[in-house]
Parts: structure tokens; sequence; C-alpha cells
């Protein structure tokens, strides 16, 4: 535990896993005991671009909605955001074997099929189509103007 109570344990590092033909994601040994330790099996699954698949903790998804009603509610981009997270989010819950089903219309749009891969972002999961996230990284090349704006944070 850091000072304040704040915990250390965040989603760090990737994972290759398969989605099985009925749209459910194994969310991989790396991840799973802490998604459950913060929210026991229940998750929020949404995307903000389509590009991917976002998987909350409902904790973490809960303290965010928190944010979202304390915002000004005609702000055009959180109108967007919510449009977005509405549109493809669905609640879901860990089975026994630790999977959790990404929405149909979701999959499609971000091609979540066969191998994907799994990324941790801090404080929820992001989940690419392996060849996708490779072309992206590909286009979006890491630049020294990169590593300054991040200089500028303590990064």
């Amino acid at each position: 535990m850091e000072p304040g109570g704040l915990s250390l344990a965040v989603f760090r590092g990737s994972a290759s896993t398969r989605i099985d033909d009925k749209g459910r994601l194994k969310i991989p040994t790396l991840f799973r005991g802490l998604v459950q330790a913060r929210s026991g099996a229940d998750v929020f699954v949404t995307s903000v671009k389509g590009d991917s698949v976002r998987i909350y903790p409902m904790q973490v998804w809960s303290e965010l909605e928190q944010r979202v009603l304390k915002a000004p509610q005609q702000n055009p981009a959180l109108v967007k955001f919510m449009d977005r997270v509405s549109y493809f989010g669905q609640s879901g819950e860990l089975d026994p074997q630790g999977r959790v089903v990404i929405p149909p219309h979701l999959r499609q749009k971000a091609a979540i099929v066969g191998e994907v891969r799994v990324l941790g972002r801090i404080n929820f999961l992001e989940v690419w189509n392996e060849e996708r996230f490779a072309e992206k990284l590909d286009r979006e090349p890491w630049t020294d103007d990169d590593a300054l704006l991040l200089s500028q944070h303590g990064i």
C-alpha cells in the first residue's frame, strides 16, 4: 500500500490469448486475480473508438461514472464519450474459467477474433486484434517529441 491507502496493484504488461467461437475472452492469468480482487467477477466491457475493447473491473468503472456525474452533462466531449461507451458497453461477469463475453457488435467492429493481445492499462484492460495492434505500433512510432512531452510530467 502507498501512503494514503492507495494500492500499488495495477494492470501492467501484456499477454496473448484467443477469443473462442462463442465470443468469450479468457482473461489471462496475469490479470485475472487483480480483476477479481477489485470487483469479484463483475466487469464493464466497452470501447471508445471501436478499434479495441476495454474491460474495466466494475469498481473502477463505477468510480469513472462518479467523475462523469460531476462533469457538465452537455460538454460535447462528454456526450461523445458517453455515446460510444454506452453503444459498445455491456456489464459482464467472469465465468468460473475466467472468461467474459465480448458483445458481438464490438467484436466485429474491433476485429476481435482469433489471436488477441490483452494489455494492462494501469486500471483497466485493453484487448486488441494482434495484427491490428502491431500495425498501430508501426503507424505510430515512438519519437523524441513523445519522450519530451512525457518528461514534462516526470515520466
